[in-house]
């Protein structure tokens, strides 16, 4: 089994609307927190450090098993 470090951003709007960014894929939590700290001082990023979340990954594994439906 092997597992991967993904760090995103995510800037929440006032109405509510998001921007997710995907900052990159790491081999090494480690190596997920240097970047996020090195990103960290970056505009844009420096004003919503909150932003930032590292999540873990199983390659070749299904992440979303389940359906979805669409409400709107």
């Amino acid at each position: 089994m092997v597992t991967v470090f993904a760090l995103h951003h995510v800037h929440e709007f006032d109405d509510g609307t998001e921007d997710v960014k995907l900052i990159g894929i790491y081999s090494t939590l480690q190596n997920a927190e240097v970047a996020r700290a090195r990103l960290a001082l970056q505009t844009g990023f420096s004003s919503l450090p909150e932003g930032f979340s590292i999540d873990t990954y199983e390659v070749d594994a299904d992440q979303w098993a389940e359906g979805f439906v669409t409400v709107g």
